[in-house]
């Protein structure tokens, strides 16, 4: 098919408006796959962000869980008596309670002198763990009164007491009549241990 002159002057009007629908269509694509490709960018970077912030926030509740049994340790401690300097009267009135509560007929103790067993680093000072070596002597009736006094003593607080050694013994007496004769003797290394933090001393 041939065309005249005629024919491209009536063609001219829309082959141009085809060309410009064409140059804008090719346009409109071009934008659409850049803000295609700019909005990936903003979501990825908008996840990547999510997820730190969700690392964040669990790095934050890891961290006050750890403050929480920290703190609750130190209560713990700080219930027990253990925190701070060596409470020795408290020690001497524990033992006479348990003595008289437990009818101890002949019990014999000293308490040598404290010694450094640990100094931890802390912030903003070290925190020390000092210890008191007690020797126990007893009279027993019984194993039953060794072990009556050592968890009498743990509970009485003050420290933290922490048997070493215990040696029980047969005195070889016998029972005489209605008189109450210890056939045992018990003697015992108990370190009572205390905790120093030097940052709340000063």
């Amino acid at each position: 098919m041939n065309f005249t002159a005629e024919d491209w002057k009536k063609l001219s009007v829309p082959l141009l408006v085809a060309v410009v629908l064409l140059a804008a269509g090719g346009g409109l694509i071009w934008h659409a796959r850049t803000v295609l490709q700019q909005e990936a960018q903003n979501l990825a970077a908008a996840r990547a962000e999510r997820a730190q912030a969700r690392e964040r926030l669990s790095k934050i509740a890891e961290e006050e869980r750890e403050v929480k049994t920290k703190i609750e340790v130190y209560r713990q401690l700080r219930d027990l008596g253990i925190l701070g300097e060596e409470k020795r009267l408290e020690w001497v009135d524990a033992i006479a309670r348990i003595r008289a509560g437990r009818e101890l007929l002949d019990l014999r103790y000293s308490v040598e002198r404290q010694k450094l067993l640990l100094s931890a680093p802390g912030k903003p000072a070290n925190v020390d763990f000092n210890s008191s070596t007690m020797k126990v002597e007893l009279a027993l009736l019984h194993e039953g009164d060794l072990l009556g006094f050592l968890a009498d003593l743990r509970a009485s607080g003050n420290a933290y007491y922490a048997v070493q050694k215990c040696a029980i013994t047969r005195t070889g007496q016998a029972a005489t009549g209605a008189n109450l004769v210890p056939r045992l003797r018990a003697s015992c290394a108990i370190d009572l241990i205390t905790i120093l933090d030097r940052a709340a001393k000063a």
